[in-house]
């Protein structure tokens, strides 16, 4: 698979949150403030590239049978190790996420793509799936953490601006008064409504651009029967 296909099946047409509708559950939890958003999508982004090489490497000696054991096995010992890591140098990160970070073992997006994808293809192909479907997923975070964080509170960059004792402990950049914001943005019930929003738009993108495409193709066709 080309380089430049994966890179727009990753953000875009095969997008894991907007397209493929997996990994829903801490999108919706955790994305209240762009501290939030960015840590969780790269701790993702590396467990989910990693474990694709390594699946990619093992792939043609795992017993068919026991193969989801194995995966499952392999995620966990590298969320363990970004756990670990998040808790020795981003403290403040790793108490935000709470029980999320754990959680990623049985995130669908790495599973799914371990199963779908790793176990098919050699290990190129399954380091730029890993790199494009967690820079795809990251981005979503980014996104709804800024809708939710701005609407709700009123701020931007909650968590990396304006630090007082480090990263993680800044209030962000003000940009409007607090009790100007719609603070049901930042409950649960804000992430269903942000993340549905996102969905349709996506959704709507896609079926304009295929209608495009399928125009095109017909107006081609008509031309070379003239």
């Amino acid at each position: 698979m080309h380089i430049k296909q994966q890179f727009k099946e990753g953000l875009i047409t095969n997008n894991p949150v907007l397209v493929q509708l997996i990994g829903m559950c801490a999108t919706m939890a955790i994305t209240t403030s762009l501290f939030n958003g960015i840590g969780m999508g790269l701790s993702v982004l590396v467990i989910l590239t990693c474990c694709n090489v390594v699946v990619s490497l093992i792939r043609k000696v795992i017993p068919n049978d026991i193969r989801l054991a194995i995966f499952v096995l392999v995620i966990a010992g590298f969320v363990t190790l970004v756990d670990m890591a998040l808790k020795a140098w981003i403290p403040a990160l790793s108490e935000s996420l709470g029980v999320f970070i754990p959680l990623i073992v049985v995130n669908c997006i790495i599973i799914g793509r371990a199963e779908a994808f790793c176990q098919k293809n050699p290990v190129g192909p399954s380091f730029f799936d890993g790199i494009f479907q967690g820079l795809g997923y990251t981005l979503v975070l980014i996104c709804m953490c800024v809708i939710r964080e701005l609407l709700g509170k009123g701020t931007f960059g909650a968590g990396i601006f304006n630090t007082v004792n480090g990263i993680g402990t800044g209030e962000g950049i003000r940009i409007f008064p607090a009790e100007y914001g719609a603070l049901v943005i930042t409950l649960p019930i804000g992430g269903f409504i942000t993340l549905g929003c996102l969905i349709a738009l996506m959704q709507y993108a896609l079926k304009k651009s295929e209608k495009k495409k399928e125009a095109k193709e017909k107006e081609l066709a008509e031309k070379e029967a003239a």
